[in-house]
């Protein structure tokens, strides 16, 4: 069955739920950043050890991608949501009794599989509890749920409101999806497709990559590919960036915060873009605003109310072009392999999460400044706006000729 746009109180319901998943979302990835302070002494972890720690999250996150859309066709929208929830709501909570090191990467894997596993299905339920002319706005409105989680998150680290252990925010982020999961299940429909003998794995995946969509399919990849890898390179640089300008570390975190919610009120903006007739140029005039905001940020002297400016100029532009893809990604493909298709795309986007951190990583250790790092993001983000315009011309000429 599939939902019929024009049953409005349904549609809001659905949207509603679906930006308080996406909050808690946001609040889960950021968990592990939050507890580290005091997780890393406890368990005395070499550096070595804390890396795989916060990387066993971001694998989880393209597994569960993965699974996340290929349920979300095979068992519909709602079950898979409803699963994903259930899943990271437990191994995070699970994350708060672990003993030893290898139990502490098994659970935060796992708890990052119903992490990546639930946003495909957000994405879809927002597009899909939506008219037409405005499902670029409601994903991207849904998306913005993701930065204001993670700037809960960290006003919550920054308070202090964790009472001072590291086991309260997993257990924190693991009762808030658990407490969201039965509302999910009583009250949205069922966002099913019929069950046809078509729909395995090996046909979606053939379907994705048809020759009438291989373009489509590349370009959407590429864009979120290269725009998680700036997103992801920022949020571990620009603190250090920041601190090593003669910032307070506290200064940066309100900095950080200030980034979050910029960009949780850009999304709406991003939103508004995509839903125009033409959106690739003011599209594109995006990501150049946010290319010129990174060299801002590179060349900024060291002054608190400027950086906090800068942080939050950032968020609007940057999310704001996250905003647009995530909003386009449910428009690329036909309903019934619409949840594979958005999930791959989200599971290569997450590959260029790990990509990003790792490049700054290489690009420090070859002699760049936090400020060099900053700078080498201005091609990639003006190049991940050249494939989202193709993206989007492409889906234009299809409307065009549908």
């Amino acid at each position: 069955m599939k939902y019929d746009s024009s049953d409005r109180p349904i549609g809001r319901r659905a949207r509603s739920l679906a930006f308080l998943g996406a909050i808690i979302e946001g609040f889960d990835l950021q968990a592990a950043g939050v507890a580290a302070p005091r997780l890393i002494p406890a368990f005395k972890l070499t550096p070595e050890q804390a890396g795989l720690f916060f990387s066993s999250a971001t694998m989880g996150l393209i597994v569960g991608a993965l699974i996340g859309g290929r349920i979300a066709d095979a068992l519909g929208r709602r079950a898979g949501l409803v699963l994903s929830l259930v899943v990271f709501g437990v191994f995070s909570i699970a994350t708060a009794f672990v003993g030893t090191f290898e139990q502490l990467v098994l659970f935060r894997f796992l708890t990052g599989i119903g992490l990546g596993g639930a946003f495909p299905n957000l994405v879809n339920i927002s597009a899909e509890s939506a008219p037409p002319e405005r499902r670029g706005r409601a994903v991207a409105t849904m998306y913005a749920g993701v930065p204001l989680g993670g700037a809960i998150a960290s006003g919550v680290a920054m308070l202090g409101f964790h009472g001072g252990d590291w086991q309260s925010i997993f257990v924190t982020g693991g009762i808030l999806p658990l407490l969201l999961a039965p509302f999910v299940q009583f009250m949205l429909p069922p966002f099913e497709v019929e069950k046809t003998d078509r729909k395995s794995l090996s046909w979606a995946m053939g379907q994705i990559f048809a020759p009438e969509r291989l373009v489509t399919t590349v370009s959407l990849w590429l864009s979120f590919f290269l725009g998680l890898i700036v997103v992801y390179l920022l949020l571990n640089w620009m603190p250090q960036l920041l601190v090593t300008r003669g910032l307070e570390r506290s200064d940066a975190s309100l900095v950080q915060i200030a980034f979050n919610l910029g960009g949780a009120l850009s999304s709406f903006v991003g939103g508004g873009l995509l839903d125009r007739k033409k959106p690739a140029l003011p599209v594109m005039l995006t990501f150049v605003a946010a290319a010129a905001s990174l060299a801002l940020l590179a060349f900024m002297p060291a002054d608190f109310t400027l950086s906090l400016i800068g942080g939050t100029l950032i968020g609007l532009t940057i999310l704001t072009v996250q905003g647009v893809l995530y909003g386009a990604a449910p428009q690329c493909y036909p309903f019934e392999i619409r949840g594979t298709g958005v999930g791959v795309a989200v599971a290569v986007g997450r590959l260029g999460s790990m990509a990003g951190p790792l490049l700054g990583g290489y690009l420090v250790a070859h002699g760049s400044s936090p400020a060099d790092v900053i700078l080498f993001l201005v091609p990639v983000m003006l190049l991940a706006g050249v494939f989202s315009v193709v993206l989007l011309w492409r889906r234009s000429r299809e409307l065009q000729f549908a």
